[in-house]
């Protein structure tokens, strides 16, 4: 599993109009069953979205695409991690560290 820390590196009056490309992007990514939670951090200055998938250079690439990444206003910062303990809901996401 993997935390993907989106900071801005422009200021919002750049940011904002490439909202909807990243919006548009996110759902892809929500189709494609590799996000599975995301929103703004607090206070606005980037995001967070929890991803899965086995392949951490394929994250990289998918965030790279990113409409906010490719257009200069915002970098990720993506940390992999097992996820041994969830809530119930998310029984489908657990792993077993690797040895």
């Amino acid at each position: 599993m993997f935390v993907l820390e989106l900071t801005y590196t422009a200021p919002l009056d750049r940011v904002d109009p490439l909202l909807a490309e990243h919006i548009a992007w996110l759902d892809g990514m929500y189709a494609q069953g590799v996000v599975i939670a995301s929103g703004r951090k607090n206070p606005r200055d980037g995001g967070v979205l929890l991803a899965v998938g086995d392949d951490r250079a394929h994250v990289e690439r998918l965030a790279a695409a990113d409409p906010f990444v490719t257009a200069g206003v915002a970098a990720y910062r993506v940390t992999e991690f097992a996820a041994t303990r969830t809530a119930p809901e998310l029984a489908a996401y657990r792993e077993q560290p690797a040895s």
